[in-house]
């Protein structure tokens, strides 16, 4: 069905596609809230982390481009005639968020690899959603974000190995990655981008 992405250890199912097409108005809501929060999460991490130089600077490139996407997902919402709203999480960002450890350095490291787990899961829908979605305008857009989804992936990978020791950081990275798959495991009854 689709190529193995890096960081990933299970592809997702054919329910989840199925599930996100019948609800293309949802989902496309639920990416703006992904946009956004992602942009928050690369800001946070500047705020947190402002001495280190490499960091700040990719992590900025990252947070402008999000916010660039988040309103272009805006857009798409205002043409369908899809209003702004709330909409509930699925346990994916959270149960993540809750393996970062609390102590430094290893907040940051979690922190880098759970952001790139979850761009790479973002990397991977996008393009499920780029190649499968009906709507043709929908699914050129898809496949338009899938590269900066993947590049986004890899900075986070790039500044956990900046940081860290390689053979600390890929230890790390299996055992979240392994979280993230079983996260994923059931699918959650809302359709959402992780869900």
């Amino acid at each position: 069905m689709q190529t193995t992405i890096k960081f990933i250890k299970q592809p997702t199912s054919e329910k989840w596609v199925e599930q996100a097409l019948a609800n293309l108005d949802t989902i496309l809501l639920d990416h703006s809230h992904c946009e956004r929060k992602a942009a928050g999460v690369a800001l946070n991490m500047m705020f947190r982390y402002p001495s280190n130089t490499q960091l700040v600077r990719m992590l900025t490139g990252i947070a402008q481009e999000e916010l660039e996407h988040f309103e272009q997902v805006n857009q798409h919402l205002e043409k369908r005639g899809i209003a702004m709203g709330p909409l509930s999480s699925p346990p994916y960002a959270a149960g993540l968020k809750a393996q970062i450890r609390k102590d430094e350095p290893a907040r940051l490291l979690d922190s880098l690899l759970v952001s790139g787990l979850i761009e790479a899961r973002s990397h991977e829908r996008l393009g499920l959603l780029g190649t499968h979605c009906p709507d043709v305008e929908l699914a050129k857009f898809y496949r338009g974000l899938m590269a900066s989804e993947a590049r986004h992936y890899g900075v986070y990978w790039v500044l956990a190995i900046e940081y860290f020791d390689k053979a600390e950081v890929n230890e790390r990275l299996e055992e979240l990655a392994m979280v993230e798959s079983d996260l994923l495991a059931n699918l959650h009854p809302e359709p959402r981008i992780h869900s």
